[in-house]
């Protein structure tokens, strides 16, 4: 069994060596063919290196295929993984700081509020580059599994004007998952759940365990939980009030919605600072950085280190492999994945992309019907929803005036904002990030012209928001290179939020 994948952001050390140990843990597949592309080729050159002396240990032949031409690693590719972060760190970075200046206080921002918004119209504008690429050089019938955030605006984007048929994946889902087993005392397989919505606002809808229904005693289960009642109130209180609990972490989910964030001297009330992912100012940001910095350092002790073992039962949680194996040998696999509406949540709009349960197997990926959302949860996922729209429509045609609509609308920013000061700030941010939005070339000269001439309203220049920390340096790293290690190789940067406190 021979086919093609390539890795488009390889130089991603968090997902490209994962995702690549769980497919290689296929039996089927020691013989495909595997590519890897960067525009970063110093990181390229490391993540490869690292992945071939893997893959060599484990007695494979494959060689993979490195270059920072993406169309050469493309080429004949059935299936490409997407794990891109348009503008690195760097951009990043201005989706925090200024958004802080008005006074929206984001844990991560890269899905919705402020910097989601942003970095969807950094990503949309090279995913749409990158679809381009696939239809003209990859294999006809390729799939693009999607692990690049904003999920659902990117794979939205991807489908709509991409020409590309795309699947959104995330970790989410997995996570809240062992949660709920955790709350109750019980093992992850003997929980069942059907889990519908939008991606980050994903619903746990039915949770049943040995044909019980556990749902409503979900709540009492989370006040109880020694850990969780103190690092997850937002999701609990979410829970209290719309009587369903969510996928995203706390930190995530309290800058989607309007009530946790957006009084300063409040925020505390609803986050933990045992672990960046509980909510901490601009956590996700300090995290990537700190990885970032410590791989690049101590990259010559990875080589040193056992390569990774391409066993079963070291494969990861993520969906990708899985997929990839049910479509090629027919094994049925059951998942969460992000698609096109149409229908199959019955009350969220038909052209949105939804997370909800999916089969893989040789027919193909098939989506249930789910039906209604409840209605509190559906208003919610609704809400984002708005917001997505607005923002692709806006990346895909260099629209400012719907971008600045997508802002007014991101419940977080007009819960802290009004109207002037949102158009100041996007007025900002498309002046720091011209570099990534060559769509926006006329509204970004036309905002640097107000920005010249104009009074500017007062922002709080420098203010490093309810929660920052201290982004530690490579020798503070050093005292805890364990822990160092864990941030640089894991893709879910909050999988082991309980152990970091």
């Amino acid at each position: 069994m021979s086919f093609k994948v390539a890795f488009i952001g390889a130089g991603s050390i968090g997902f490209t060596r994962g995702l690549l140990r769980d497919l290689l843990s296929v039996k089927e597949f020691s013989d495909i063919e595997v590519a890897f592309t960067d525009i970063n080729e110093h990181n390229l050159d490391m993540v490869t290196e690292l992945c071939q002396r893997d893959i060599q240990e484990n007695g494979l032949s494959i060689r993979i295929q490195a270059t920072t031409d993406r169309r050469e690693a493309l080429k004949d590719a059935k299936y490409v993984i997407c794990t891109i972060r348009v503008g690195g760190l760097e951009a990043f970075a201005t989706d925090v700081d200024i958004p802080l200046q008005y006074g929206v206080d984001q844990c991560v921002g890269d899905t919705l509020c402020a910097g989601g918004i942003m970095y969807g119209q950094r990503g949309i504008a090279e995913m749409l580059s990158i679809c381009k690429d696939i239809r003209e050089v990859a294999a006809k019938d390729v799939l693009l599994l999607n692990y690049a955030n904003p999920m659902a605006m990117l794979t939205w984007a991807c489908n709509k004007y991409g020409g590309v048929r795309t699947i959104g994946l995330c970790h989410g889902v997995q996570g809240g998952h062992s949660q709920i087993a955790e709350a109750f005392g019980l093992k992850k397989e003997e929980v069942d759940i059907i889990c519908a919505g939008i991606n980050h606002q994903t619903w746990y809808i039915s949770i049943r365990h040995n044909g019980e229904d556990l749902t409503d005693k979900l709540l009492e289960a989370f006040e109880q939980h020694p850990d969780f009642s103190r690092t997850e109130k937002v999701r609990i209180d979410m829970l209290r009030r719309f009587g369903y609990y969510s996928t995203e972490s706390n930190g995530h989910l309290s800058e989607y919605v309007p009530w946790y964030r957006k009084r300063p001297e409040e925020i505390m009330d609803w986050i933990d600072l045992g672990s960046w992912i509980n909510g901490e100012t601009g956590g996700y940001l300090r995290v990537c950085t700190e990885g970032r910095n410590w791989f690049e350092t101590d990259f010559p002790n990875w080589m040193k280190e056992p390569a990774l073992e391409f066993k079963t039962e070291e494969r990861s949680e993520e969906h990708g492999s899985y997929i990839i194996e049910g479509l090629e040998t027919g094994r049925v696999y059951r998942g969460h994945f992000n698609v096109i509406n149409r229908g199959i949540i019955s009350n969220l709009p038909d052209d949105a992309i939804i997370e909800a349960p999916g089969y893989v197997d040789g027919n193909g990926i098939s989506m249930p019907h789910v039906g209604d959302l409840p209605l509190g949860p559906a208003a919610v996922c609704n809400v984002s929803i708005s917001v997505q729209r607005l923002a692709v429509e806006a990346a895909v045609n260099g629209d400012d005036k719907l971008l600045r609509q997508a802002f007014m609308m991101d419940p977080l920013v007009g819960a802290v904002c009004n109207p002037p000061e949102i158009w100041q700030m996007v007025d900002d941010m498309l002046i720091a990030q011209e570099a990534w939005l060559p769509q926006y070339a006329e509204a970004i000269a036309a905002a640097k012209e107000r920005q010249a001439s104009n009074e500017r309203i007062p922002t709080r220049e420098g203010y490093a928001g309810a929660a920052r920390q201290h982004v530690k340096t490579v020798d503070e790293m050093m005292e805890d290179r364990e822990a160092a290690n864990k941030n640089a190789r894991e893709a879910d940067k909050g999988k082991d939020r309980a152990l970091q406190e």
